[in-house]
C-alpha cells in the first residue's frame, strides 16, 4: 500500500445532496443494502440539516474520494451518548491508499469533539475487507449479531 496524502474530509451541506447520493446509490449496490428512492435522500437531507443527528463528511480535495456518516447514539451498555459510524465508503478510484485508516482517524476524533466514549459501526460478513480495517483501527469484534425489525414507517 503507497501512502496517501493526507486526507480532506469537510461537513457536506445540503448544496452537496447529489452528490452524496451519486456516491451512496454506487456503495448501496457495492454493500448489497436497498436504496430507496425516497427514504434515503429524505434521511440523507435530514442529516444534513440537523447537527445534531451527526454529521455527513465528504472525503477527499474535492469531496469526491468517499463520504462517511456519522450519527449519535445512546445506549445505556455503552455508557450513555456514543458515536455510530454509520456509513463510510470509498470510492474504487480512490482505495488501497490508506484513505479508509485515514478517515477513522477523523471519525474518532469528530465522536471527542462531541464528548463521546464510543464510536460503534457495523459491517457485513460479505465485506472482509473492511472488517480487517476496522480492526486493525482497534475496533472490537463484540461477537454479537444485529437484528433489525422494519416498522414500515419510512415509506
Amino acid at each position: 500500500m503507497s501512502t496517501a496524502a493526507p486526507l480532506v474530509s469537510r461537513i457536506a451541506t445540503l448544496d452537496d445532496l447529489a452528490a452524496v447520493l451519486d456516491m451512496m446509490r454506487a456503495f448501496y449496490i457495492e454493500d448489497r443494502l436497498c436504496f430507496d428512492d425516497v427514504a434515503t435522500p429524505r434521511a440523507v437531507s435530514a442529516l444534513l440539516s440537523d447537527p445534531g443527528c451527526g454529521a455527513l463528511l465528504l472525503l477527499g480535495a474535492d469531496g469526491n474520494d468517499g463520504y462517511m456518516a456519522l450519527t449519535r447514539g445512546f445506549s445505556l451498555e455503552q455508557g450513555g451518548h456514543h458515536a455510530l459510524l454509520d456509513e463510510l465508503y470509498i470510492a474504487p478510484t480512490a482505495r488501497g491508499r490508506g484513505l479508509g485508516a485515514q478517515a477513522l482517524e477523523i471519525a474518532s476524533a469528530q465522536a471527542r469533539l462531541w464528548g463521546m466514549a464510543v464510536l460503534r459501526l457495523e459491517v457485513h460478513h460479505h465485506n472482509p475487507r473492511a472488517k480487517a480495517l476496522y480492526l486493525r483501527a482497534g475496533f472490537v469484534d463484540g461477537i454479537r449479531d444485529t437484528l433489525a425489525l422494519d416498522l414500515g414507517t419510512h415509506s
